[in-house]
């Protein structure tokens, strides 16, 4: 099996409603949702993957592997 050298999710920033703003991958960068959202789109970022949401608009999310401690609402902040 081989090994997923894409770079994940490490730690999440949200805005005073408590919706995900910004993400610091494994490399070390700082995403904001846009670029997160084409990052993952182009399939860079493991671990995740987009939604539509009843609005109509795209979110990020994480797989779902039964794991919920790997949820993106369960990752620390950064600041």
């Amino acid at each position: 099996m081989a090994v997923d050298s894409r770079e994940t999710f490490i730690a999440v920033q949200r805005n005073g409603d408590g919706n995900l703003t910004r993400f610091k991958t494994s490399s070390g960068r700082i995403l904001n949702y846009e670029d997160a959202l084409q990052e993952v789109n182009a399939g860079a970022i493991a671990g995740v993957n987009i939604f539509k949401g009843r609005d109509g608009e795209m979110y990020i999310r994480g797989d779902a592997d039964g794991d919920p401690s790997n949820n993106l609402d369960a990752l620390p902040t950064f600041e």
